[in-house]
């Protein structure tokens, strides 16, 4: 097996890992199998400069367009996510070209006239789900695009929530629309004219413009930088909603 020396952030590999071929760039490398794409592409000796973020397949910065050997299929998906295979021809997106609509949000309806105005494209789709195929997070895009039509605001804020806006959606769209776009300009319309406002934010608020965690705030900044290591590996973890509906943390006193 030929000794490669990894750079970048380097993974942890099964002893038996073999090499593969990738063609990065339309440039052949020799990577060890079981690696991510942005893995095997650091190990090949790029360094991410951009098209990289969280790496947990959450902010979509790194959107990637490739083909695998003997399949004609031009395939996408987010390069801290896919696995590299043998033959893969793969080329990274810096970010896929739109246009996004400036506004005013508070001088817009949620109503179709707002999606005409703003994003008249959205109308021209075909609904051949292309985008619901490309899109990693499987998300049902081409359903809350049906929902946005129909004008069901509400269905369409919440299959999208999802969304992290890596554009491949748009980027395979026959129709080039702009999904992503139009579905935070949704979710910004839903939230500020149909959602009711949370009294328990604004309560939040109040606190805070009160100067309630002050005092925790500057009680903080004089320990050490150990001790807040310590307090955060030692924190309480606040469960998700549905698994304990009536959680409340043991330590209230800054609540």
């Amino acid at each position: 097996m030929t000794t490669v020396k990894p750079s970048g952030d380097k993974p942890n590999l099964p002893p038996t890992s073999r090499l593969i071929e990738v063609f990065i760039m339309g440039k052949s490398y020799k990577v060890p199998e079981t690696l991510t794409i942005q893995k095997a592409i650091e190990w090949a000796g790029f360094q991410f400069i951009r098209s990289c973020g969280c790496r947990g397949g959450i902010c979509g910065a790194c959107p990637t367009i490739y083909r695998t050997k003997d399949d004609y299929k031009l395939k996408v998906g987010l390069a801290c996510q896919t696995v590299a295979e043998d033959g893969m021809y793969l080329v990274q997106l810096p970010f896929v070209p739109v246009q996004k609509a400036i506004y005013n949000i508070e001088e817009e309806k949620a109503t179709l006239a707002a999606i005409e105005k703003h994003y008249p494209e959205t109308f021209r789709c075909v609904q051949c789900n292309t985008c619901t195929k490309a899109c990693p997070m499987d998300i049902e895009v081409m359903q809350y695009i049906a929902e946005i039509i129909k004008g069901d605001y509400k269905k369409a804020a919440e299959l999208s929530h999802s969304c992290i806006m890596c554009g491949m959606c748009a980027a395979r769209c026959p129709a080039e629309l702009q999904q992503f776009n139009v579905a935070m300009f949704i979710r910004r319309m839903y939230g500020r004219y149909v959602l009711p406002k949370a009294e328990h934010l604004k309560n939040r608020v109040e606190d805070i413009e009160a100067g309630k965690y002050e005092p925790m705030l500057d009680e903080l900044q004089q320990v050490s930088s150990g001790e807040l290591v310590k307090r955060y590996k030692e924190r309480e973890w606040e469960p998700e909603p549905y698994e304990v509906p009536d959680w409340k943390p043991k330590d209230t006193k800054y609540l």
